[in-house]
């Protein structure tokens, strides 16, 4: 490549290199439009996800949407029955039915924990293998 284009050939130097910045990653965060509850918890999200089992999430359910004792809960995705479902980790039998009709402004919310670096998905974990799974963020950055 030439220099007269301005365009820089690879290795990328260092001031090209942007560090990464927290405002350049979006939280894989999903609205919940169903929960299906038993011994294992059945999160139905209102478009797919990009959850990988092993993945830590956290719900977030306001009052008016019923199961507030799963509000701030974390569970562990054991299983991925479709692309907009996830089974989770929480016991859920004696909970409040989820009401997915709410009127209110806040909406039920699914949220990974973690990032990339975190996740060891097998039960060894550094004594086996480690597997990293996909982290809590996407990047959106410029470049």
């Amino acid at each position: 490549m030439s220099a007269e284009r301005g365009v820089i050939s690879y290795p990328i130097p260092l001031y090209q290199n942007l560090p990464i910045q927290p405002q350049f990653y979006k939280p894989s965060q999903f609205n919940i439009a169903a929960i299906s509850l038993g011994f294992s918890t059945t999160i139905t999200t209102s478009v797919n996800h990009n959850y990988v089992i092993g993945q830590e999430v956290r719900l977030i359910i306001p009052p008016s949407f019923g199961c507030r004792q799963l509000n701030q809960q974390t569970g562990i995705v054991i299983s991925i029955p479709a692309p907009n479902q996830i089974i989770v980790s929480i016991n859920s039998q004696f909970v409040d039915p989820f009401i997915a009709a709410s009127s209110n402004i806040q909406v039920a919310q699914v949220v990974a924990i973690g990032d990339v670096n975190s996740g060891a998905i097998n039960s060894y974990g550094i004594i086996n293998q480690i597997i990293n799974i996909p982290g809590s963020f996407v990047n959106i950055s410029p470049q």
